[in-house]
């Protein structure tokens, strides 16, 4: 049995929680980056025996639309499947059940699902410095339940929350520009997901394709892509209220 983390972490929150999930099982993990644009997702096929990690941040209450549209391109052939969806401390809305029902139109059973939280990949101020300690051993709590329920023989769907028809899709909405401290060193066109900045000129921005994921923003080394802030602080005010509650780790499986 192999493990396979197919996981889309533009800044690494969602990496985290992944992690956390999968260094209690003490596996060989083949990790598939679903934030790869140059990986040919076509090709990526599991066998029945295998179990994979699906992992995504919640945008708006839903799955990111690239996520999507690379999982579906996945050949899961019958592999057990852990969806999980990571989420700054406001709400997940119908992240995880779309995503378990994009998981099962690739061909995964899927056999749990996981909420979980992570610091917000924008408003930093919610959620800061999560997962913490509290969480790695919550999520390694899940992770071993997940793991008796692989060695048993009940593998029945688990009841997810959410909505069909899924909430609508929110656009970008925040794009991140430039500054006057960018040196064009192209590691922000070279590594953005949605393949939204020119490699010929970082400084612009393709506002139809960026999908405000920020991971320009958290590895330019000079600091020099930022979004704007008045905009930043209208959206946090925005949250605040549900943000100031805070929120724990799910787990949703059969047995529990």
């Amino acid at each position: 049995m192999r493990v396979v983390p197919i996981v889309f972490s533009p800044t690494g929150g969602t990496q985290k929680v992944a992690d956390i999930i999968l260094s209690k099982w003490g596996m060989p993990a083949e990790k598939v980056d679903l934030s790869d644009p140059k990986t040919d997702f076509s090709a990526v096929s599991l066998e029945k025996e295998d179990i994979a990690v699906i992992a995504v941040p919640s945008f708006g209450g839903r799955v990111p639309a690239l996520a999507t549209e690379r999982l579906e391109k996945v050949h899961g052939n019958g592999a057990m499947c852990v969806a999980v969806c990571v989420y700054g401390n406001r709400a997940y809305e119908d992240t995880l059940i779309e995503l378990t029902d994009t998981a099962a139109k690739s061909g995964f059973r899927v056999i749990a699902g996981i909420a979980a939280i992570a610091e917000h990949s924008i408003m930093h101020q919610y959620a800061t410095g999560r997962p913490d300690d509290e969480d790695k051993s919550e999520l390694q709590g899940f992770a071993e339940k997940i793991l008796a329920k692989i060695s048993g023989e009940d593998m029945s769907a688990p009841q997810i929350p959410g909505n069909r028809p899924y909430k609508k899709a929110g656009g970008a909405g925040l794009v991140p520009k430039a500054d006057h401290k960018c040196i064009s060193c192209g590691l922000c066109a070279e590594k953005c997901p949605a393949q939204a900045i020119r490699r010929e000129n970082p400084r612009e921005t393709d506002g139809k394709k960026c999908i405000s994921c920020m991971r320009c923003v958290s590895i330019c080394p000079q600091s020099a892509r930022k979004v704007n802030g008045a905009m930043v602080s209208v959206a946090a005010m925005a949250i605040k209220k549900a943000c100031s509650e805070k929120k724990h780790n799910e787990l949703f499986y059969k047995g529990q």
